[in-house]
């Protein structure tokens, strides 16, 4: 069975809900944050060397960071109905990669700067007009390419979506708020069947709430 190893309040919620969303028996490997540091344990590294979570293990196999994870359980357990046919003429399938990596590997480094800079005070002043800035192109983006429909890749619900979920919850307190269509994007997502299951089992998920 695939076990998670599942931090509190983290990306590997979204894991949870994917793996909810394929129907597929799990078992969650709770871990809890330090109270005052918001770090990680140090029991995460006798699962991973950076101690860090999403890390699943299926069989043998032990894997982490979220994407890698998505595109693993995806191209193994699904049966096409989150993400697209893998063929890489497809627009529709070449938009499911953009997306399910921008979440990561654009999206986030604005949010986790704006967080860290946030507990400098004072200190951190200098550098929050580029973060807005950047946070604001970044949202804009996602806005003028969502546009009017309800989902990123063909206008359907994929695991794209759901790994970008951790974007618009980190940016529910601030830049969300100003595009109505990703808050209505988060709606849709929060109120998924599997959503709800995934937060029963993976305990109380306040990011951006």
């Amino acid at each position: 069975m695939i076990e998670v190893h599942h931090l509190n309040n983290s990306r590997s919620q979204r894991i949870l809900w994917l793996l909810e969303e394929l129907e597929l028996p799990y078992d969650v490997i709770p871990y809890q944050r330090d109270a005052a540091t918001r770090l990680a344990p140090p029991a995460l590294k006798t699962i991973h060397p950076l101690g860090k979570s999403p890390v699943i293990r299926d069989g043998g196999l032990v894997l982490a960071e979220s994407g890698a994870i998505v595109e693993y359980l995806v191209g193994r357990y699904d049966n096409g109905r989150l993400a697209p046919a893998r063929d890489f003429t497809s627009p529709d399938y070449l938009a499911y990669l953009h997306w399910l990596h921008f979440a990561e590997g654009s999206a986030m480094l604005p949010i986790m700067l704006r967080l860290y800079t946030g507990r400098l005070g004072d200190a951190g002043a200098p550098l929050r007009p580029r973060i807005e800035s950047e946070l604001q192109s970044h949202f804009g983006y996602m806005s003028a390419a969502l546009a009017d429909r309800d989902y990123f890749v063909a206008n359907a619900f994929s695991a794209a979506d759901i790994q970008l979920s951790f974007v618009l919850d980190a940016g529910a307190r601030g830049p969300l708020q100003a595009y109505p269509n990703l808050v209505g994007l988060k709606q849709r997502l929060d109120a998924r069947p599997a959503h709800h299951r995934a937060i029963a089992r993976g305990g109380p998920y306040e990011i951006g709430r």
